[in-house]
């Protein structure tokens, strides 16, 4: 970069993008918990996309909590 900054590590924004996404699917799950779609998959009770957006906004919490550039070493 520019004059006395260190380079932003890529594991910043894969936390970044891992968060957004998390957000978004759990956002869509919970949404469906009080709107269920008419034709439901056989597998609709596990709630899939609720685990699956909970994980991976976990993740990228982590990333972005241990990449961030703002943090010192």
């Amino acid at each position: 970069m520019v004059s006395g900054r260190g380079l932003i590590s890529i594991w910043f924004f894969v936390g970044a993008i891992l968060l957004a996404y998390g957000a978004l699917i759990l956002g869509a799950g919970i949404y469906e918990l009080g709107h269920p779609p008419q034709s439901r998959v056989v597998l609709a009770n596990l709630h899939a996309n609720i685990w699956w957006g909970a994980l991976l906004l976990a993740m990228g919490t982590f990333y972005v909590w241990r990449f961030a550039p703002w943090r010192s070493k």
